[in-house]
């Protein structure tokens, strides 16, 4: 069977899973299904053997243990199954909440702005048409306002062609499909700006809520109910805990008590898997009130740095303006998505709600008390407390345990951010989990953290950390198989990635087993095998130093440019100036070329003089007869 073939066999299985649930009238998700799947197959008390290939009796069996499991009523182990998948589907961190929030408006928005830019108009009617569409657009896209309303679209409508008169689609119409895309993203951006500097100025910004005042009302009312919820889940916590150390311990154990351990573990698993989650819904909410007021304070600061740039000036250069009211759109898309961010982290703490009503059902409060009669009920605050001493589990001196090379221990004095180091087992301590048949007991950083191949554990006293560093890995693989046969502990405890290296998949020749292992369905958790990695080397570009003349030049007419500019500043005369400043502080002195004594000779002009031409006419006035007379005195060249 190849691996193909295995998944296909796998995803066979839970789709019949679910048919016959749903048969019976339970709906489960396959994700849900793949986990019990999973966790049947883990269990040792199935009695299915990692080392054969299943049989069609094996799969009736995995089938009909996986219904029974699923159908169980008023179970405290399934509810806490159901939550931690719940959960795990339903929840993200804050920057995938915020980006599948933006992919979901996009998507909405796509066929509209498919419309736009796709549209060819031609006559006026169509040209006003797609203007209404594109303010249509703009207010969806900005969540200021609905576009049923029309003093909105009126105010939207004259913020718009303050930026984008109509006039100007057709230059709007001849751009690329992208190019039209980014110019109705940055349109949006700055009408949002420009109606939200209106409504900060009592000038306008009809339609658009105050999101400051509601985010300022709604994070202590949401953080309270958390709160309150999370308190009552600790309450029952601390009482489960109380009510089992009583049961386990004979001198106190009352004689006729007839409660079920097993139930009890059960009910403690479930309150303390939800007093986790609420924790870290807990601090999301938290961390979304420190973003709020900063965005807040941001918002002020953008806001009253336009009022003094607007004030008292009739016109402002577009490229100076128009940034600030982008950047004044993101800081209010931002205080939008802490508002959708907050409405999802109280309907996840509201939806988790249900999955307590089995423990709640069979242990109601007033018979936990009564079963208790009395005792004393340790906060976790209290043990910690209580586990505390004044010295530490390792005393340099005289240590009490064998440190082997990967075992040391981490103490509060030397170590640095120790309060944010990454716990094994969620804090919980992991010989009390064993060695009490399965109670979690909060681990006590303070008095030493066991630092074992990477992994860092912690204790409940100093007793048990020092048994558990006697033999770490014993205990390790003892926690796996508490969590083998308790399915809900892999995730409460995070022991995904152990079960990848504790149980031994190198040695496991069913391949449908080992893909099961493996699989990962849906969004589940179940651990998918790394089967490649990237890897880069990074090496030195030169190991050896070179010596490199930075003005050896190899180019000739390089050398003839500079020795053009050399020769050129023999012909330069420089200058010095002296300021009020400098005056009689220093003195200045040029360096000039003095001129040079030349002579040079010349040709010289030679000439010679010849007698000027004397000729006369005589005769030349009143002479009838038209005869004159010449007569030539010129004198001789020889004279």
């Amino acid at each position: 069977m190849s691996r193909a073939q295995a998944e296909g066999v796998i995803k066979t299985i839970i789709r019949e899973i679910v048919q016959e649930c749903a048969v019976k009238g339970q709906a489960v998700s396959e994700t849900l299904v793949a986990f019990m799947v999973k966790a049947v197959v883990l269990d040792p008390r199935n009695e299915f053997n990692v080392d054969r290939t299943l049989t069609k009796q094996d799969v009736q069996k995995l089938e009909e243990l996986c219904v029974g499991r699923l159908m169980e009523k008023c179970s405290p182990a399934l509810d806490t199954i159901k939550m931690q998948v719940h959960f795990d589907m339903n929840y993200t961190s804050r920057r995938e909440f915020i980006e599948e929030q933006h992919q979901l408006l996009q998507s909405r928005l796509s066929p509209m702005s498919r419309e736009i830019t796709d549209s060819r108009v031609k006559t006026r009617e169509e040209v006003e048409a797609l203007y209404r569409k594109i303010v249509e657009y703009v207010l969806l896209r900005s969540g200021t306002g609905s576009p049923s309303d029309d003093s909105t679209v009126r105010e939207a409508t004259a913020a718009l062609q303050s930026v984008f008169p109509q006039p100007e689609l057709g230059a709007f119409m001849s751009l690329m499909k992208r190019d039209k895309e980014q110019q109705l993203s940055e349109l949006t951006m700055i009408v949002t700006g420009i109606r939200l500097f209106n409504k900060f100025s009592s000038k306008g910004g009809q339609g658009i809520d105050d999101l400051p005042s509601i985010l300022n009302e709604a994070l202590p009312v949401t953080s309270k109910g958390i709160e309150n919820t999370l308190n009552v889940s600790q309450k029952l916590a601390w009482k489960y805990t109380a009510l089992l150390e009583m049961l386990m311990d004979p001198d106190r154990r009352p004689g006729d008590c007839d409660v079920s351990p097993v139930l009890l573990k059960q009910a403690l698993y479930n309150v303390r898997q939800h007093e986790l989650f609420l924790k870290v819904i807990l601090a999301d909410v938290c961390l979304c009130a420190k973003q709020v007021e900063a965005l807040q304070t941001k918002l002020e600061s953008q806001v009253k740095l336009l009022q003094e740039m607007v004030h008292s000036r009739s016109a402002i250069p577009t490229a100076q303006v128009f940034p600030h009211f982008t950047s004044l759109a993101k800081l209010w898309s931002g205080l939008q998505d802490e508002m959708v961010l907050l409405s999802i982290l109280d309907n996840t703490a509201v939806n988790l709600q249900p999955f307590l009503a089995a423990q709640s059902q069979i242990f109601s409060e007033a018979q936990l008390d009564e079963l208790l009669g009395g005792s004393e009920v340790k906060t976790d605050e209290h043990r910690i407390i209580d586990s505390s001493g004044t010295d530490h589990v390792y005393i340099r001196h005289k240590p009490t345990v064998t440190i082997t090379s990967s075992t040391e221990w981490l103490l509060p004095e030397t170590t640095a951010n120790f309060d944010k180091l990454l716990l094994q087992y969620n804090g919980v301590c992991g010989y009390t989990l064993v060695n009490k048949d399965g109670l979690l007991l909060p681990g006590n950083p303070s008095i030493g953290i066991l630092k074992h191949k990477e992994k860092l554990y912690v204790f409940s006293s100093k007793d048990t950390a020092l048994k558990f560093a006697s033999s770490p890995d014993e205990f390790i693989a003892q926690v796996a198989e508490k969590a083998k046969r308790s399915p809900e502990l892999i995730q409460l405890l995070e022991l995904h990635q152990q079960f990848a290296c504790v149980t031994p998949y190198s040695e496991v020749r069913n391949l449908f087993l080992l893909t099961l292992l493996y699989m990962q369905s849906g969004e589940g958790f179940l651990v998918k095998p790394i089967t490649k990695c990237d890897s880069s080397t990074q090496t030195e570009i030169h190991p050896v130093e070179t010596n490199i003349v930075k003005s050896y030049e190899w180019n000739e007419w390089e050398l003839r440019r500079k020795a053009i500019k050399l020769a050129n500043l023999r012909t330069k005369v420089t200058h010095s100036v002296q300021t009020n400043l400098s005056h009689m502080r220093r003195d200045n002195s040029s360096q000039t070329f003095l001129p040079k004594d030349a002579a040079c000779q010349s040709k010289g002009d030679g000439e010679t003089n010849v007698p000027k031409p004397q000729v006369y006419l005589a005769g030349l006035r009143q002479q009838k007869s038209g005869h004159f007379m010449k007569t030539n005195l010129t004198r001789s060249i020889n004279e």
